[in-house]
């Protein structure tokens, strides 16, 4: 019986899909795996029985994953589970944006009591006066799970659609509208927007992507959504731009110490993905990528190991080797299996960053001996017998 360890609240339907021989262990010592969100584990002592870690979301800035590469524990998240709830939230702030809605809405709660209010109305809702997006040029920075499907609805809404992203998967190009016109520099693709929206990763080209420069090549009055990470935005070149006219409406979902005091911001408390099917599709696939690793020693949408499939084992035995990307690692490995007269029936190794992943099926099990000799291999960080 395998046993994960539940963090946080998780959406009952997103269990669902625990597989037969697994339970929800009531403490992480001595479970397999941790299911989790948003609880951040800096400071945890994750404890040794731990194989690996699922966040149910897309973010792992609250999870020590590259520590963690080293203790032998794979850490995986959900890209794409919540990408609808996002892309939905996105286009509907877009449409407010396009016209002083919330405004308006206060300028009748302001006159709830007032009898002639209806006939004010008429003469008031000139100051609310909007624009229609139709035709409206926006660009799209991130065409990934999120950025794809937003970029195809703008289609759909008559706007003109620009996407930059120089790491754009295979996938998620055929995934794109083909009106979609992709531009290769970021500041070619913020000239002449009446709107940007953004939707990338937090890494260290990403920060403060969108600043003074970007924010200048704008349509004057502008409306920019940042819907990724905090600080890809920044805020001191946002705050500028806000005072200046040249960004008319801000968007955000991080309610940091700056936005929430920035003239014409709107601000949700990073609700982005923040619905029930979100929560419990997220839930599903962090539960079915804790079930293939445990199980089969497949690693999918993993932040700090390499993705590696090998299907379900068809020898007597499968093992996995999780080390440092570092050389001769795999002829070390392969030089203790042939001293066994070990005969491999299917081989793998992949590299990402500093980890790798070595994983082999062999015809018959292995001694405890030769499973200590692996691990004593220098720079092994774990062996697994997964069969």
């Amino acid at each position: 019986m395998r046993t994960i360890k539940i963090i946080d609240d998780i959406v009952k339907d997103g269990l669902s899909t625990i597989a037969e021989g697994y339970e929800i262990a009531p403490d992480a010592e001595g479970a397999d795996a941790i299911l989790m969100r948003s609880t951040d584990i800096h400071g945890m002592e994750v404890p040794d029985s731990i194989r690996c870690i699922a966040r149910a979301g897309a973010g792992v800035n609250n999870i020590p994953h590259e520590r963690l590469a080293e203790q032998g524990v794979v850490v995986f998240n959900t890209p794409g589970a919540n990408s609808n709830a996002v892309k939905e939230l996105v286009v509907g702030l877009l449409l407010m944006g396009s016209r002083d809605v919330l405004g308006g809405m206060r300028w009748c709660r302001e006159h709830e009591d007032d009898p002639d209010a209806y006939a004010e109305a008429e003469a008031s809702k000139k100051a609310f006066v909007g624009r229609e997006v139709a035709g409206r040029r926006i660009g799209v920075v991130g065409l990934g799970a999120v950025g794809s499907k937003v970029a195809n609805a703008c289609v759909d809404l008559g706007m003109e659609v620009c996407g930059y992203d120089p790491y754009l998967s295979v996938d998620h190009a055929w995934q794109l509208s083909r009106d979609v016109t992709p531009v290769e520099d970021l500041d070619e693709l913020c000239r002449g927007c009446d709107y940007l929206t953004v939707h990338v990763p937090r890494k260290e080209d990403t920060i403060g992507m969108i600043g003074a420069g970007q924010l200048s090549l704008l349509n004057p009055g502008a409306v920019v959504l940042n819907y990724a990470r905090e600080d890809v935005v920044d805020e001191d070149a946002m705050e500028a731009a806000l005072a200046s006219g040249q960004v008319q409406r801000f968007f955000t979902d991080f309610a940091t110490p700056r936005s929430l005091h920035m003239p014409h911001t709107y601000v949700t408390p990073h609700t982005g993905a923040g619905t029930v099917e979100a929560e419990a599709s997220c839930a599903r696939m962090a539960v079915d990528e804790l079930v293939d690793y445990l199980d089969n020693g497949n690693i999918t949408n993993s932040v700090n190991y390499p993705t590696c499939h090998m299907g379900v084992c068809r020898g007597a035995s499968r093992v996995a080797c999780l080390h440092a990307n570092v050389p001769n690692m795999l002829g070390q490995i392969t030089a203790v299996l042939a001293d066994a007269s070990a005969n491999v029936q299917r081989m793998t190794n992949e590299n990402a960053g500093r980890a790798a992943y070595t994983m082999f099926d062999t015809d018959e099990h292995l001694e405890p001996g030769i499973i200590e000799r692996l691990s004593s291999i220098p720079n092994m960080w774990r062996v697994r017998v997964i069969k």
